[in-house]
C-alpha cells in the first residue's frame, strides 16, 4: 500500500537511511518491512541485515553517512543489544550527530518501563518505539519530520 492516494512517485531521494537488527537478532521480516516502509516516504536504504556487530554499524554509517539509523529487534534483547550498540556507535566522532532511533520487541517481559525507554534515549538513541499499535504511525510521524538532504518531488506516473 502507498502512503500516496494518486499515482505518484518520488523522483528524487530525500538521503540514505541505514536499517539493521542488533547482534542477537537473526530475524529479518522486519528488516524488510521498515526498507520498504522508509523507501516509499523517498529515502535510499541500506539493509545490513540481522546479527550486525556494533562495529560493523558504526563501520557501515562511516562509510555510508546516512541520515537516519533505524535499529530493529524482534527477540525482546533490543534494550541490552541497544545499549552496547549506541555506546560504540556514538564513540565514532564522525557518527555523534547522526540521528539514530530503535524499536521493536526490546524487552523479553513485554514492553519495556518508562525508565528503561528512558535510558535508552539518555544513552544516545534520538527515539524509542516499542512494540505496538500505534508505533508505524509514530514511526511515520518521525519521518516526516526529519529534515531531509533533498525534498522529495512528487510527479504523476
Amino acid at each position: 500500500m502507498s502512503i500516496f492516494q494518486d499515482n505518484t512517485t518520488l523522483v528524487t531521494s530525500r538521503g540514505t537511511v541505514v536499517v539493521s537488527g542488533v547482534a542477537s537478532d537473526a530475524h529479518t521480516w522486519n528488516l524488510v518491512f521498515l526498507q520498504l516502509m522508509i523507501e516509499e516516504l523517498g529515502y535510499d536504504v541500506v539493509n545490513l541485515g540481522p546479527c550486525v556487530t556494533p562495529e560493523l554499524l558504526v563501520a557501515e554509517c562511516e562509510q555510508h553517512k546516512p541520515a537516519l539509523v533505524v535499529i530493529s529487534s524482534v527477540n525482546g534483547h533490543g534494550y541490552q543489544d541497544g545499549l552496547r550498540l549506541i555506546e560504540e556507535f556514538r564513540s565514532s566522532p564522525e557518527l555523534v550527530a547522526t540521528p539514530v532511533v530503535i524499536g521493536g520487541k526490546l524487552g523479553v517481559a513485554g514492553s519495556l518501563a518508562d525508565a528503561a525507554a528512558d535510558r535508552l534515549m539518555s544513552a544516545g538513541f534520538d527515539a524509542v518505539f516499542e512494540d505496538g499499535a500505534r508505533t508505524v504511525l509514530s514511526f511515520y510521524d518521525f519521518m516526516g519530520a526529519l529534515p531531509s538532504a533533498a525534498t522529495p518531488l512528487a510527479v504523476a506516473v
